[in-house]
Parts: structure tokens; sequence; C-alpha cells
């Protein structure tokens, strides 16, 4: 009799593969991906940070972890779209779950966000965050640079979040300026895309706003990232608000005149080449979502990303149509 259904929970025997699901049914997990703190001899473990203490204005992304799992089920149906292939007869991937956090003792949410995810990178396997906030954004780049070094950071972003910084404070808008002045990142090497909000100061990144995108185009955009980037380690940061409202109302500080998912999209698939180690894809807040649309963006770009680790390491499909 063939397996199907809950493989969430059920398939222990291989992180690669799937079974058939009902679309409506069965316990989620991102991608339908089986639940397991076991990473040897897996390529990525995705894992969520509940967590939206940082916030500046309407709360909620806490919840997004669960909300883009359950946006993924469409996804994981079919052969991906438009690499046509199953990523996962490829890539080895598990849902790690979520890290487990004390917001009572806020001290002590960074270093145990970190701590979750330096032992899923010391095991060799990548890993693909779902958050939360962006300020959980620090301490992923914290653990990615103690095994990379200085990280090119691509941040796709209404804002710049490099606000004045105390460097103590916890707050999902000063962030990447406490990286960088800390050498975690490398400036020199990274880019904002699609930013519609201002500060005096650049800080040393390369900033493509939204205007300047939809003047040049989201090909121009790519052009840039990459040149920027070269062969250095490239952390992708992905905050949903750097799409327009009208395609991520459910984000907790949307900015009118941003990008719109079919360019995102084509952004994250543009990456194809670059030395990808690690990605995140936050403010997802659930109660601001209309038909989940906010949540389907946001699984369908992680999903995106996984599709590019696992062309790099193989995969082969057959793109139909005019892609």
């Amino acid at each position: 009799m063939a397996q199907n259904g809950d493989q969430a929970f059920l398939r222990s025997d291989t992180t690669k593969g799937r079974w058939e699901e009902m679309t409506y049914g069965g316990a989620l997990s991102f991608l339908r991906r089986n639940y397991s703190r076991n990473l040897d001899g897996v390529d990525v473990a995705v894992t969520g940070v509940p967590f939206d203490n940082a916030v500046t204005f309407r709360p909620g992304c806490r919840l997004g972890p669960q909300a883009i799992r359950a946006a993924s089920v469409q996804l994981a149906e079919l052969k991906a779209f438009p690499f046509g292939f199953d990523p996962f007869e490829t890539l080895s991937v598990v849902d790690y779950g979520d890290v487990h956090l004390d917001p009572h003792h806020p001290e002590t949410v960074r270093p145990a966000i970190e701590a979750h995810a330096a032992r899923i990178i010391e095991s060799g396997a990548k890993l693909l965050t779902l958050g939360g906030d962006h300020s959980i954004a620090y301490p992923l780049l914290k653990a990615h640079a103690a095994k990379h070094g200085p990280i090119a950071l691509i941040q796709f972003d209404a804002h710049c979040d490099t606000w004045d910084d105390d460097g103590a404070r916890m707050d999902h808008g000063t962030m990447f300026l406490r990286a960088a002045r800390e050498g975690i990142i490398d400036v020199s090497k990274s880019t904002q895309v699609g930013l519609r909000t201002y500060n005096d100061d650049d800080f040393g990144f390369e900033i493509l706003t939204s205007p300047w995108i939809h003047r040049n185009g989201i090909a121009a955009a790519i052009d840039v990232a990459r040149e920027r980037a070269g062969d250095a380690p490239v952390y992708i940061s992905f905050d949903v608000d750097g799409m327009d409202p009208a395609f991520a109302p459910g984000t907790g500080t949307p900015v009118a005149g941003g990008l719109a998912s079919w360019q995102a999209l084509e952004f994250i698939r543009g990456m194809e080449g670059l030395d990808l180690i690690g990605m995140d894809v936050v403010e997802v807040s659930p109660p601001y979502d209309v038909s989940e649309i906010t949540a389907i963006a946001a699984a369908t770009v992680a999903h995106n990303w996984l599709c590019l680790l696992a062309k790099a390491k193989g995969a082969q499909g057959v793109e139909i149509g005019r892609v």
C-alpha cells in the first residue's frame, strides 16, 4: 500500500522525496517536510522564530512561521515552477521546528536564536528561517558569520534598518547598522533592495529603491546585486514589506509604492549561482493578511530559494512555456 498523508511526522526513513497529501488536510510543516532534529546528511533545515517584541508599529508576526507553513501546502503538490523539478528529489530538507524563546526574559532571546542557529549551521546544513520580526536577522547573521566570516547581505525591504543604534536596544530597525559596525556584514558587497523610506546615511550599502527598480527593471537590480556580491558568502534577508501592500498587506510596517510579488520572485531566482549560505523570510503578520496572500508570497519566496540550492546540487528540469 502506498504511503500517504501526514508525512510531516510519519516519515522517518528519508529526508528526500515526498508523499501524496490532501492539500486541505494533514499535519502542517514547511512544504510537508518531516519534522526532525536529526541533521545527519541534511542539506537545509527550516526553522521558525516566533518573535515580534521588537516591532515599532503593528504586532502579530510572531504568528508568521505558522502562517508560512500553512501557506506552503500547494507548493508541495507539484514540480516547482518554473524550474520543472521536484527539489526534494535532490535536496535533503527537514523542518527543524521553532526555536524555543522566553519573551518574559528578553535578554535571553537573541542568545537563544544565535545558539539555535549555530547548532544547525555547525552540522553542515544550511538554514532557512521563517520569522518573526526583522530583529531576528542580527543573531542569525552572527551565527552565519562565525562560520563564514563577513557576509554579503542582500536585504529586500521597504526600510533601511540602519537607524541610530546604541549597541544594546532590541529594535527591528537598527540591527543592520550594528552588524555592519561589528564587521558581521561586508557593506562593500551588500545591497538593499526595494527601499522607500529615508535615512541621511547609506553606511556603505548599495541602495536600490523601489522607484529606481520600477524605472530600470528588476533585471537591472539583479545585475547590481550579483556584481556587488561577487564570490562572497551571500545571506538573503527578505522582509515582506519590501513588497507593496497590495501584494503583502499582512505586515507590521507597510509602505506604499513597493515591488510586486512577481518582481520579488524574479529577484530571488536571479540570485542563482551566488554562494547562498542562508536566508530568512520575516515580518509576515497574519492578523493583517487578506486571504493569505502575504503568507503565500513568503512561502513561495522561500521555496524558490530552496530550488536554487537544489539546482546548484544538480537538479534538472524542463521549463515549459516562455519563462
